[in-house]
């Protein structure tokens, strides 16, 4: 059931909005995208961090409730080394690893493991002299290369070639995904953070879970929550959007109920205590 709660702000809307979840720490689920969601957006992905403040409180909320997962567009380890917290699980790739607990090493999804060659080799020639001029960064994300153009001195320009990667990219076979100032050039293999959301539930027992996120590639989380609720495997799905400028009005509109920015999400951390 969807909540009349957009935007959420005082806590004590936020505590009551939240109960399904908090009635029972022991049989629920916080699960949460990192960059834009618990860090805030930087120009630079290499610079992205997560607030002391709010790792303090993932670290809390990480001792009462269940399941712990951060859930990202990037590698499970980098995700780790971003929040800097051992002892949750990483959904990586949008769904194509998953690092477990303590673990040393994300299991990979071997559809995807099997590209991995092949989109190094892509993300080797496709990066030229001129992109570097344009400030057109890479990423290698292992089975996943992204193209990033934030922070470029000219950004329609570097968007443009960007978008030249991108056709190439179809031409030879590939799978794109446009983010926030982001290009995603993947195997041709499905991929998405449901997925993942689904693989790592449906081995727990859980009640219910909230997901909180703030882009495109969470509304499929949120379908994925969704789908468990649907099949009874979840008693209670909540689905939280986080609101920026860069937001997909998508997002809003099916989520149960929205936080403003990395800020709210701290608040809804609170309220989750």
């Amino acid at each position: 059931m969807r909540a009349i709660l957009d935007p959420v702000s005082p806590a004590a809307t936020l505590v009551e909005a939240l109960e399904p979840v908090r009635s029972d720490p022991d049989r629920s689920a916080v699960l949460l995208d990192i960059d834009g969601t618990l860090a805030p957006i930087v120009r630079h992905a290499t610079d992205a961090h997560v607030p002391e403040a709010t790792r303090s409180l993932l670290i809390e909320i990480s001792r009462r409730y269940r399941v712990v997962a951060c859930v990202s567009g990037r590698r499970a380890a980098t995700s780790r080394q971003i929040v800097a917290i051992g002892t949750i699980a990483y959904i990586g790739n949008h769904g194509g690893e998953l690092l477990r607990p303590g673990a040393t090493r994300a299991e990979v999804a071997p559809e995807l493991a099997a590209q991995r060659a092949r989109v190094r080799a892509f993300a080797a020639r496709a990066l030229t002299r001129e992109h570097e001029r344009l400030r057109v960064r890479s990423e290698d994300k292992d089975t996943i290369v992204a193209f990033h153009w934030r922070g470029a001195p000219d950004e329609q320009a570097a968007a443009a070639a960007v978008e030249e990667i991108g056709a190439r990219a179809q031409e030879e076979g590939f799978a794109l995904h446009w983010g926030r100032k982001v290009l995603e050039v993947r195997p041709p293999v499905v991929l998405d953070k449901g997925l993942g959301v689904s693989a790592l539930l449906r081995a727990m027992p859980v009640e219910a879970a909230l997901y909180v996120g703030d882009d495109t590639t969470d509304l499929d989380a949120f379908r994925g929550l969704r789908e468990l609720e649907h099949s009874g495997t979840l008693g209670e799905a909540l689905c939280v959007a986080v609101s920026s400028d860069e937001a997909p009005p998508d997002l809003a509109r099916e989520a149960d109920l929205t936080v403003d920015g990395p800020g709210g999400v701290r608040e809804l951390l609170q309220a989750l205590l």
